[in-house]
C-alpha cells in the first residue's frame, strides 16, 4: 500500500511539474535605446512590440503559452548591445530577441544569436549588411531577420525623389560618422553614380553636434539644389534649423529617420517640406491600421496623438506576429526549428506595415521589398503622404 500511494504521489509530482513546464512562459528579448538621442525610435517600437505581445496574450498566447517581453536599454552604445545580448542568451535563456535601432549596434551585438542559434529580429535597424553579416559557405545558416525597409532600397528612393521626380542636377550629402550614417553615405553615392551624378559636397557630423554651418556653408558654396541627408532627429533638426540661420533654404531629402518626432518638434517650421521613405504612416488608411494607431494611441497616450516614430512601433509591432507565426508553425521554441519555420512560412500574418506571404527564404532575411515603401512629408508637425 505504501508503495501504491508513494508511486501516485511521484506520478501527480511529476503530472504537476510538467504541467508547470507547460505553462512556462516564452521570453522575447527587446532591445533596444530607450534614452538618449535615439529613444523616439527606441520607445516607439517597444510600445509596439507591447501592444503585440498583450494582443496575443489575450488570445491565449502560443502553444499555450504566455509571451513575456524582457526589455533591455541599449543606450545606442555598441558595448551595451553586446553585454544585453550575453545577458539575454545566457541568463535570461530567451527564444529569440527583436529590436535592434542602430546598425552599428545590431552588427557588434547579433554574433552572438547567430553563434547561440537564436533568431534574433531587427525591426528597424537598416544597414544593408545587417542580414548579410553571416553569409554561406562559412555560415550555412543565418539566424538574423529584419522587417525594415533596409538602406539599398532607401537610398535609390532618396535619389529618385531627388534627382527624376524633382530634378535636382547638384546634391550634397551630409550623413552622421556612425556606422547607419557612412554605410547609407555609401549607399546614397552607388544610386547617385547609376545616374551618373556625383554629389557636389559630401560632409561628416558627430552625434550631438549643435551646429552644422561649416558643412552647410560648403554644401551652398557647392551650388547645391538639395540636400541628402543620413542621420537621426536631433542632428537633422541642426541641419534644418542650421539652414534657416544662415538664410539659405533648400529641400531636405534623406533616411526615414525624417520621421522622428525630435527632427519634427525641434526643426518647428524649419523642418517642414522634408521628404523621406517609410514603410508605415501614421493613417488610419485599413482596418487594421486604424486598429493599431487606435489601440496604440489609448495606451500609450503619446504627445499631441503623434506616434513618436510610426515606423518603428508598427515595425515592432509586426515583428512579434511574424515570430509568434514562426513558433506556432514550428511547434517549438528550439531556435533551427523557429528559424526554419521562419524561412518558410506557410500562412500569411496580417502587419500593419502590410501582409507577409512568405517573406522569407533561407537566402533572403529582409521582409520589406521597394513596392512596400512610400515617400513621407513633414507637413504641420507630422508626417503624411508626399504629392
Amino acid at each position: 500500500m505504501d508503495f501504491r500511494l508513494k508511486l501516485l504521489a511521484g506520478t501527480l509530482a511529476f503530472a504537476a511539474s510538467a504541467a508547470s513546464y507547460a505553462a512556462d512562459p516564452i521570453k522575447i528579448g527587446v532591445a533596444g535605446p530607450y534614452t538618449g538621442g535615439s529613444s523616439s525610435m527606441g520607445v516607439s517600437m517597444r510600445d509596439g512590440v507591447r501592444l503585440a505581445i498583450e494582443e496575443i496574450n489575450k488570445n491565449g498566447g502560443v502553444l499555450g503559452r504566455q509571451l513575456v517581453a524582457v526589455e533591455r536599454d541599449d543606450e545606442a552604445k555598441n558595448e551595451r548591445g553586446v553585454q544585453i545580448a550575453q545577458e539575454l542568451i545566457n541568463k535570461e535563456q530567451v527564444t529569440a530577441t527583436v529590436g535592434y535601432i542602430n546598425t552599428g549596434v545590431a552588427l557588434a551585438s547579433q554574433r552572438f544569436y547567430q553563434d547561440a542559434k537564436i533568431p534574433v529580429f531587427n525591426n528597424v535597424a537598416t544597414g544593408s549588411v545587417i542580414t548579410h553579416q553571416f553569409k554561406a559557405p562559412e555560415y550555412p545558416d543565418n539566424y538574423v531577420f529584419r522587417n525594415a525597409a533596409h538602406d539599398s532600397i532607401q537610398a535609390p528612393m532618396i535619389v529618385e525623389e531627388a534627382i527624376t521626380r524633382r530634378g535636382f542636377k547638384k546634391v550634397a550629402i551630409l550623413a552622421d560618422s556612425t556606422n547607419y550614417g557612412q554605410l547609407g553615405r555609401e549607399d546614397l553615392e552607388k544610386a547617385l553614380d547609376a545616374k551618373g551624378i556625383k554629389p557636389v559636397a559630401v560632409e561628416k557630423f558627430n552625434i550631438k553636434d549643435v551646429d552644422m554651418t561649416a558643412q552647410l556653408l560648403k554644401a551652398k558654396a557647392a551650388g547645391a539644389e538639395a540636400v541628402l541627408t543620413y542621420g537621426i532627429g536631433p542632428e537633422l533638426a541642426q541641419i534644418a534649423n542650421g539652414m534657416t540661420k544662415l538664410g539659405w533654404k533648400v529641400p531636405i531629402i534623406g533616411s526615414w529617420t525624417l520621421s522622428m518626432a525630435n527632427y519634427i518638434d525641434n526643426s518647428g517650421t524649419n523642418g517642414e517640406g522634408a521628404r523621406m521613405p517609410q514603410t508605415f504612416i501614421q493613417d488610419p488608411d485599413t482596418p487594421k491600421r486604424k486598429a493599431f494607431i487606435d489601440a496604440y494611441l489609448a495606451k500609450f497616450k503619446p504627445k499631441n496623438n503623434r506616434i513618436d516614430s510610426p515606423v518603428s512601433a508598427a515595425q515592432g509591432y509586426d515583428s512579434i506576429f511574424l515570430l509568434a507565426a514562426a513558433i506556432k508553425q514550428a511547434n517549438s521554441t528550439d531556435g533551427a526549428k523557429v528559424r526554419e519555420a521562419l524561412e518558410n512560412l506557410q500562412a500569411p500574418v496580417e502587419g500593419v506595415v502590410m501582409t507577409y506571404n512568405k517573406p522569407f527564404t533561407h537566402d533572403n532575411h529582409d521582409a520589406i521589398t521597394a513596392k512596400e515603401v512610400v515617400i513621407g512629408e513633414v507637413k504641420g508637425g507630422r508626417v503624411i503622404k508626399a504629392n
